[in-house]
């Protein structure tokens, strides 16, 4: 790991020509301490590297030096395909293995391309994950992901709605979903899917020779339709503002699209669209977050529903 750490230091220093103890410190997650240790290493090692004191100083190379230690290993390059998703690659323990792929890639660009491949990197970042939401806590990620590259069996101790059960899995693939991570397995011969942060306990097992035939984003995308149209087991007509219109996006995609297909003007100058539903209480708790833009015509089990709800709510602020 050091290694690693002071030839990406050489590269940051081809590349910017000059960079801060404190820069290279915050770029690494290691203390100043350990940078000037790298630097020594480095110096000792024959490298040119030299140190201005002051406001704009900074560890530098002689002028003309340039390493060519520029090929990869096979983790940073497995980890370029990451590249996009830093979270992600952070989760998988590829972090360092990144910042190493891309430092050498940078180095073996000539200066015209390397500076548009740094404006992208300065001007564009991906978060996958929700506002107000944090991170589900990962420890046994790196656990799985290893499963998967190896394709060794695991067996799981697996929390779900009804209680821990206890699962033989022989793991696919992972997916990261909004922030969340999945495992794609076979169990008992079908794939089927796990959310990581549910798995309590973790024992890693033989190797099985993994479907020649399986494609991972073939078998998610049809998993992602399966599960959405099993969420759907009813419509709802409602009637909505202009503004309660736009707003039934909020609920989903879907509900948003269906509810502009399907929208007539009533004879009130409201909108009368048909939306789809997964259950009654479920459905009253969405709509009511939109008030008094949306109001239920039917079903009029939905319509009491909601009309219950109203009147605990005005009760409360009664009083």
């Amino acid at each position: 790991m050091r290694a690693s750490r002071l030839l990406s230091i050489l590269l940051i220093l081809q590349l910017r020509g000059r960079a801060t103890a404190d820069e290279l410190a915050a770029e690494f997650e290691v203390s100043p301490r350990t940078i000037y240790r790298d630097i020594d290493q480095l110096s000792a090692a024959g490298v040119p590297v030299y140190a201005d004191r002051g406001p704009g100083g900074g560890f530098s190379l002689l002028d003309g030096y340039r390493t060519r230690l520029t090929g990869l290993s096979a983790s940073e390059a497995e980890s370029l395909f990451l590249a996009g998703l830093p979270t992600a690659a952070r989760d998988l323990g590829f972090s360092e293995a990144l910042i190493g792929a891309k430092l050498k890639l940078l180095a073996a660009l000539p200066a015209d391309t390397r500076e548009g491949a740094e404006r992208v990197n300065t001007r564009f970042y991906l978060d996958p994950v929700g506002w107000y939401r944090a991170s589900e806590s990962l420890d046994l990620l790196p656990a799985v992901a290893d499963a998967v590259w190896s394709s060794r069996a695991i067996k799981v101790e697996y929390e779900r709605w009804d209680g821990l059960v206890e699962r033989s899995l022989q793991p696919l693939g992972l997916v990261m979903k909004a922030g969340v991570w999945y495992l794609v397995a076979l169990s008992k011969g079908s794939a089927r899917t796990y959310r990581l942060s549910n798995i309590r306990r973790l024992d890693l097992g033989e190797a099985f020779e993994r479907p020649t035939q399986f494609d991972l984003a073939g078998f998610w995308r049809e998993h992602q339709a399966r599960f959405e149209a099993s969420l759907v087991r009813g419509e709802a007509v409602v009637l909505a503002t202009d503004h309660g219109l736009r707003r039934l996006g909020e609920i989903s995609d879907a509900v948003g699209r269906l509810a502009l297909s399907s929208a007539q003007r009533a004879a009130d100058g409201r909108w009368r669209a048909t939306i789809p539903i997964e259950t009654v209480d479920n459905a009253a708790e969405q709509l009511m977050r939109l008030g008094p833009e949306i109001e239920v015509e039917s079903p009029v089990d939905l319509r009491a529903a909601m009309a219950q709800v109203a009147e605990r709510m005005a009760a409360l602020y009664r009083t």
